[in-house]
């Protein structure tokens, strides 16, 4: 009953927010609570939640002064060059904008962080797309893809629980997995090339002036066999790539007289950046507190002034708020599978439900489930509640837990998308883009890569 009652309470709440008749943070809150009721474990909501609160404080202190960084870092002009360089790489080509934005995901994820690298690749990418009047959903797809190959990473945090659980190498498992993990991320670029072309077609080029000219009107420029009437025309794309609606035009990024800008202190906001990201990687202190430390110390350097710091706080105030308020909704909902034991029925079920004569092949059972185990349990559910049971029915017909490991991180592509995921609310939130639509538009492809890379590996007889 359980296992029915859990399927049933994930259906409902991706159903709900891909049809928009509940936003995320009321799905999140309110779903687990009435299956909570159901499952007749309602007197012990309180502590299910209180638990899952204070398994996710670290992830939502971490957002929440991530933000607030990253907003002075692209407040006083440090990504500025950054985005004008990529403006002047992609000429106002859509095709180019999409694979660029795969590029730099891909880049950024070197840090192993993926709410560092949303952050970064929608301020430098966001304004591109809102002034080309591209589709919001392409950027926040392809850059959850392109992070979610390189999420495996041993310092991303997958492989680093596989080994932990498995009691294998972490190098052991990631180092053969490099050609399988180089073909899905060249997929993610073929497919980022695909859409792109479909985003010229459907608005033609825009030359380099018109895009960085605010207040003219913009007038297309015919490319290849596409073009179009206006900016804002839709053709050949329909549901499969939503439109977001046309609030800012401008380069807000690109104003070169903003009154924040800071551009005496450049290479000093570089530097601490820089070092912010490396202590990070070294794991000198724990992620949350080096951001705390961070946007204290960019807020005192770069705004003296206790109302302008204010002032500072206040505009990114909203983003916080959204993605705070998000992480402990999501709290909410990760206790309830949690506590009431829907995730460990669910997980037993699947095991179970694989066939004797698979016992050979669990290498490729494990990539199989981890695609949609890691989308709807977290990582530590997974790699630690299920992966140890995969392995043991792997080892009792001679398949290696190297193999298991590896088989296990073919399911993050997707992973990185997941609802249980405090990442994926920095993506859509920064770049307002409805969750729902997100998740419409990437599932198919995120696991189509998924497969893709699980099938390289087989082909390279990693797996």
């Amino acid at each position: 009953m359980l296992t029915i009652l859990g399927f049933a309470m994930i259906a409902t709440f991706l159903v709900l927010i891909m049809m928009k008749k509940m936003s995320p943070i009321a799905a999140l809150v309110l779903i687990p609570a009435l299956f909570c009721v159901v499952v007749g474990k309602g007197a012990h909501l309180g502590d299910y939640v209180i638990e899952g609160v204070g398994n996710l404080a670290p992830t939502a202190a971490m957002l929440m002064f991530a933000i607030v960084y990253f907003g002075v870092m692209i407040d006083v002009g440090l990504f500025d060059p950054v985005v004008r360089g990529i403006l002047r790489f992609c000429k106002a080509d859509p095709l180019r904008v999409v694979v660029g934005t795969a590029v730099l995901a891909a880049i950024v994820s070197l840090d192993g962080d993926g709410s560092t690298t949303f952050m970064i690749t929608v301020s430098a990418m966001y304004p591109l797309y809102k002034r080309l009047k591209m589709s919001l959903v392409v950027m926040t797809g392809v850059a959850a893809m392109a992070n979610g190959v390189m999420n495996t990473l041993p310092w991303g945090g997958p492989t680093a629980r596989a080994a932990t659980a498995l009691k294998v190498d972490a190098g052991d498992i990631f180092v053969p997995m490099i050609p399988a993990l180089g073909v899905g991320l060249l997929f993610v670029f073929v497919l980022s090339y695909v859409l792109g072309r479909r985003e010229r077609k459907r608005l033609g080029v825009l030359t380099l002036d018109e895009v960085l000219e605010p207040e003219t009107e913009t007038v297309l420029v015919k490319a290849g066999g596409g073009g179009g009437q206006a900016a804002s025309a839709s053709a050949g794309s329909g549901a499969e790539v939503p439109q977001q609606d046309d609030g800012d035009e401008g380069f807000k990024g690109l104003d070169p007289n903003r009154a924040t800008l800071r551009p005496k202190l450049y290479w000093f906001n570089a530097a601490l950046t820089v070092g912010l990201l490396t202590a990070m990687i070294m794991e000198y202190l724990p992620i949350p507190v080096l951001f705390l430390l961070g946007a204290a110390l960019a807020l005192t350097v770069n705004y003296p002034k206790m109302a302008d710091q204010r002032a500072r706080i206040a505009a990114h105030a909203e983003n916080v708020l959204n993605v705070a308020g998000m992480v402990f909704a999501a709290a909410v909902f990760t206790g309830v599978l949690t506590g009431t034991g829907m995730v460990k029925h669910m997980a037993d079920w699947l095991v179970g439900a694989i066939p004797e004569g698979m016992g050979p092949h669990m290498a490729l059972v494990t990539g199989v489930l981890s695609i949609p185990l890691t989308y709807f349990m977290s990582n530590d559910g997974f790699y630690f509640g299920v992966l140890p049971v995969l392995a043991e029915a792997g080892a009792a017909h001679g398949v290696s837990s190297l193999e298991i490991a590896r088989a296990s991180l073919t399911g993050q592509v997707l992973h990185m998308s997941s609802p249980l995921v405090p990442a994926v609310y920095v993506l859509v939130g920064m770049a307002k883009v409805e969750f729902g639509d997100h998740t419409r538009f990437v599932v198919k492809w995120a696991a189509l890569t998924s497969l893709i890379v699980l099938g390289a590996g087989i082909l390279f007889g990693i797996i």
